[in-house]
This record gives C-alpha cells, structure tokens and sequence, in this order.
C-alpha cells in the first residue's frame, strides 16, 4: 500500500502519479483507478481527476500469486567479491533481473546459485543495486546483504560511484569533449521507451572523445545520474546514436558487421567498500565483438 500527500504536484491523478516514479506504469494506474484500488480521500476518482493541494491518495495493488525464482547454475564472470558484495562483467544478452518473458536466464537467477543476497529490492531483484541494459555489457555491483545494499545505494544517490561506459556512435565530433544535461522521462506514446521530456527528472552525462573513425566516434561517457537507457537517449538526442542499438539507433547497419546490440560497455566502476570504506576501482576490457567492430573502421588522424 502506498499513501501519497499531494503538496505541489499539480495536474491529472495519472500523470501526477506516474511522475512518482512508483514503478507501475501508467495503464496499470489507469487501471487501478478503474478499479477503485486508488482512492482519493477514501473516494473512486477518474483519471481525469485534477489532484489538489491536501488530497490524500492510497493505492492499495492487487495481490500477485507468489512466485519462486530459481537458483540456476549460469556461470558468472565475477570481477571482485567479498563478505558484502560482488562485481559482475555482465555479458550481452543477459537480462539483469526476471520480469514479464524472462522468468529465467538472468543475472538474478545465477547470482542466486553463487550467493546469498540482499532483499531489499524484494524477490525479482534480490541483490540488485543499479542495472544495465540487456544488450549492454560490463560491470555491475551487487549487495550481499541489506547493510551493504543500503550503503552502495547511498553512494548512488549522492554520486560518490564513478561509472564509466565505452560507446561507439556515429558521426563525427569537432569537440574532444561535452556535457549533455537533458531531463528524461518515459515517452509519452511508445511507453516501452524513454524520451527528452522538459518536466522529466534530471539526467546529466559527460563524455570525452576516445578516438575518431571515419563516420564514427569512440567515446567515454560518464554517468552523473542514472535514468535509464540515459546514454542511448542522450547520444540519440544530440545527433550520435549508438551503434547497434535497436531502439534509439534508426541508423543504417555497420558494414561487413553483425550486431546483436549497442555498442555500449561499462568499463569502469569506483565504489566505497560498505565495511572497510576502502575505495575499490574495477576496469573491464572491451568485449571481442566490440573490439572487431573498431577493427573495421578507419581511423582519422590528426
């Protein structure tokens, strides 16, 4: 159950509600308040309710049947570990955690066979700190137990973890380096993907030009927030979109190449040891099929 105090949002319950970042969608609040599941001052609204300074909104979700993930043994490219945590070099393909047609295969369900994990993110997501995307490679923090959880998640939050991505885009940058800062939020038609929205929630990423190609750049990118698919929207906004990437990309496909994703790799992770406070740094390669890729390109040289 949740119990909302509406101070300044202002605007239809739907949309007040879906900007809350609750982690249901928009049609499943509409269908929520159909149902009478969402109330507003004990009362049924409709979608279209304006919501008012002082109104009181419970949502109370429809039980789900339990469902059990199983441990699976999937092996693990397992970076670092201790009593706290683990980094993990994710593979492309892999789907971080169950949900709606992927209730096996996942990170999740190997990280179950390795380890115990942190529950703090509930049975889908046990150990879960921050996520990448299904065809995005590279390194990922997981939390052990609930201390550790808390405290990674607090670095998160305060943008004490550095994390740093390999993308390689298209075209060509006359600048070495710059700063996208771009609110994102859900798209507003396909609700699949996340879109450049000026009352989205802010959303900043840095690069710097790692090598220029003809009709290509190799880029570093750091994160200083994370929303997601951030990266793939952003360089997708100032007119670089990812190669490979199937969602964001709209890009004729590399030449003599065969893609089954992004060429988006988190390189880099920084992090403060939950016990120990000691900073530990992880760096991983580029994967084969990345490094192929820039092997077919030719270089520009200054």
């Amino acid at each position: 159950m949740h119990d909302i105090i509406i101070e300044q949002q202002q605007g239809r319950i739907d949309a007040v509600l879906a900007k809350e970042n609750l982690g249901y969608s928009r049609s499943k609040i509409t269908d929520w308040l159909n149902n009478g599941q969402i109330l507003v001052n004990q009362k049924k609204v409709k979608q279209s309710y304006k919501v008012n300074k002082g109104d009181i909104i419970v949502i109370t979700p429809p039980k789900v049947q339990a469902t059990t993930i199983e441990p699976e043994a999937i092996p693990l490219n397992i970076v670092y570990e201790d009593d706290d945590l683990l980094v993990v070099n994710k593979p492309q393909g892999m789907v971080v955690h169950p949900s709606a047609g992927h209730s096996s295969g996942t990170l999740v369900n190997a990280l179950l066979h390795h380890a115990p994990l942190s529950t703090i993110n509930g049975e889908f997501r046990p150990g879960i700190v921050h996520r990448i995307d299904r065809d995005t490679s590279g390194l990922l923090m997981v939390a052990k137990n609930d201390t550790a959880h808390q405290a990674l998640s607090a670095q998160l939050k305060a943008h004490k973890n550095q994390r740093i991505y390999y993308a390689l885009v298209r075209g060509e940058f006359k600048e070495n380096s710059g700063t996208v800062n771009a609110p994102i939020a859900r798209h507003k038609i396909d609700r699949k993907k996340q879109a450049i929205v000026s009352d989205g929630k802010p959303a900043v990423t840095h690069f710097e030009v790692v090598q220029r190609y003809v009709g290509y750049t190799l880029l570093k990118v750091r994160l200083e927030t994370g929303r997601t698919h951030q990266i793939r929207v952003h360089m997708t906004y100032i007119g670089h979109p990812i190669v490979g990437d199937p969602v964001y990309g709209n890009a004729p496909k590399m030449p003599n190449v065969t893609l089954h994703g992004q060429l988006l790799h988190a390189k880099t992770l920084s992090l403060m040891q939950p016990t120990t406070q000691a900073e530990l740094t992880f760096d991983s390669p580029l994967p084969v099929y990345f490094r192929q890729a820039l092997d077919t390109l030719t270089p520009l040289y200054e």
